[in-house]
């Protein structure tokens, strides 16, 4: 592909669908990067990894391409192309996952931000002390965000404000194997449930023992990278709890199971405040670009001025 211009690349499964595309050019604009072109590049679920490779050998040798943002692929790719960077950051080593590429004096970092982001945005809607109560938290997911949210439950938070436990649901057992490699390293193995499976209806009476107040989290990417819903419509969310779609856009069916329980539930929240996190860490990264709080709220009201 011909660039002619400063370039951040989006990879993604259905990243030329993203909100991204329609506020990238207002973001930067406010950011003082104006003429910066957003590529989304869509690779399939099923990439392999030659695939992957030729991605990020073209992102990595092209002079006009600043950097990147990864999802849904940042374990993938980085299994696939590790000895493509010529850095990793503490984040991306420790969870096998490159959500952000930049580059540095000519050096191609790859690093890992969802502990940092996905932390920003749970603190954002979670109170503090919350979890002092006994309250737990199930995610159905183990992927990058996945498990960079239980690092970040497990170690980021005051000790006081940790759940006592975390269960961590997915469809593979390999990945649940890397996933106690981590937290074992981490030493918090032993606050963490780790669960092989696919089947919603199996998960509904795995959701009925979470205590009061916990917290249920969807990174499976199902309602927008795949169809469905972890859990059926029969399934009860935790009185006094918090539902967390990680996604902002798709056919959310947990984020509508989780709706219409509003009444008996203390918050639902879907992925937006994780999009803008998530955006704004990795522009401010790549072009070296600070953004304070103040920043952060004008591109959140440029956000929610272009809300879908």
């Amino acid at each position: 592909m011909t660039r002619n211009a400063d370039t951040l690349a989006f990879v993604g499964v259905t990243a030329t669908r993203s909100w991204i595309n329609r506020l990238f050019p207002q973001w930067a604009s406010a950011l003082g990067i104006t003429g910066t072109v957003l590529e989304p590049i869509d690779l399939p679920l099923d990439t392999d990894p030659a695939g992957y490779r030729a991605v990020i050998a073209d992102l990595r040798d092209d002079t006009c391409v600043r950097g990147a943002l990864v999802t849904t692929h940042k374990v993938r790719i980085l299994d696939a192309t590790s000895d493509l960077f010529d850095e990793l950051d503490e984040h991306a080593r420790l969870l096998g996952e490159v959500s952000c590429i930049s580059k540095s004096d000519g050096r191609f970092i790859g690093q890992a931000k969802d502990v940092i982001t996905g932390g920003r945005a749970l603190d954002a809607f979670v109170p503090p002390g919350h979890f002092a109560s006994g309250a737990e938290v199930l995610c159905f997911g183990a992927g990058g965000a996945g498990l960079a949210i239980a690092v970040h439950l497990l170690v980021e938070r005051p000790a006081a404000d940790r759940p006592r436990r975390v269960a961590l649901v997915n469809r593979t057992a390999a990945r649940l194997d890397a996933c106690q490699s981590v937290l074992e390293r981490l030493g918090v193995a032993d606050r963490v449930e780790l669960v092989c499976n696919e089947v919603p209806e199996e998960n509904d009476p795995r959701m009925a023992t979470l205590p009061d107040g916990s917290l249920v989290i969807n990174a499976t990417g199902m309602g927008k990278d795949r169809p469905g819903s972890p859990l059926t419509d029969a399934a009860r969310f935790p009185e006094g709890g918090i539902a967390w779609e990680l996604n902002y856009r798709g056919k959310l069916r947990f984020l509508e199971q989780a709706s219409r329980q509003r009444a008996q539930l203390k918050a639902v929240e879907d992925g937006r405040r994780y999009f803008l996190h998530g955006w704004s860490e990795v522009i401010g990264e790549v072009f070296g670009i600070r953004i304070d709080g103040a920043m952060l709220r004008r591109l959140s009201a440029i956000a929610e001025a272009e809300r879908l």
